[in-house]
């Protein structure tokens, strides 16, 4: 079976399975807003990481699961795309004149001073985001996102992009900044430890909504005279 489990918390939906499998049993959306495995190679063994919360052999096998067949079905499922590493995945993307970065404010040390982001051209320059992760924030995957970031990248999204994918769900980042925003995300995630977290984060999320989002109106009932 194509879908595992599934959940739907707040305005998402949280799907544990494998993507290439789920991802033709779903409409299409207006975006795609994602983070695929890139570049992990022995990431829990380097630098301040390796006492990581992470399983080494885990972060491998996602490490090199990327394929032209994840790509070519993302792009089949949106007609705009933010995917990050895309610096890493220009052999199977294909060349673009917007990207995102994300400065994150720390020179030289053992990981990137910033991080890029493919995009498909919405008729918008190249952007830089400048916020600098906080050492207490804790991080429950190795390549997770600040809310900030995915919140930031949504942001750029027309206010028509109501509906979004992300088919590398691990922590859940996006679908939080969606719940945050106001907007639809799907989510998916082979992992079923990252699915739990994604879903506890989501509903978290759920329960301190966003000051600056308008909360959708109770239905009130009329009194007839």
């Amino acid at each position: 079976m194509a879908i595992v489990k599934e959940e739907r918390i707040g305005g998402q939906r949280l799907i544990l399975g494998d993507c290439l499998e789920v991802m033709p049993l779903l409409d299409t959306f207006d975006a795609v807003v994602t983070d695929p495995p890139y570049n992990l190679g022995d990431w829990n063994n380097r630098g301040s990481n390796k006492k990581g919360p992470f399983d080494s052999d885990k972060t491998q096998i996602w490490d090199s699961s990327i394929s032209q067949s994840h790509i070519d079905l993302i792009i089949s499922k949106s007609a705009k795309q933010i995917i990050w590493g895309g610096n890493y995945l220009l052999d199977f993307l294909g060349r673009t004149k917007q990207m995102f970065v994300w400065n994150k404010g720390i020179r030289n040390m053992h990981f990137n001073d910033c991080e890029i982001a493919w995009c498909s051209q919405f008729k918008e320059a190249s952007r830089v985001f400048d916020f600098s992760p906080s050492s207490a924030e804790k991080k429950q995957h190795p390549t997770q996102k600040p809310v900030e970031l995915m919140t930031w990248c949504i942001g750029h999204l027309p206010d028509t992009a109501q509906t979004i994918l992300d088919p590398f769900m691990g922590s859940g980042t996006t679908l939080v900044a969606c719940q945050k925003l106001g907007r639809q995300g799907t989510g998916i995630e082979l992992d079923p430890d990252y699915f739990d977290i994604a879903c506890k984060r989501v509903d978290e999320a759920t329960r301190q909504p966003d000051l600056f989002v308008e909360p959708v109106p109770k239905p009130t009932q009329e009194v007839l005279l």
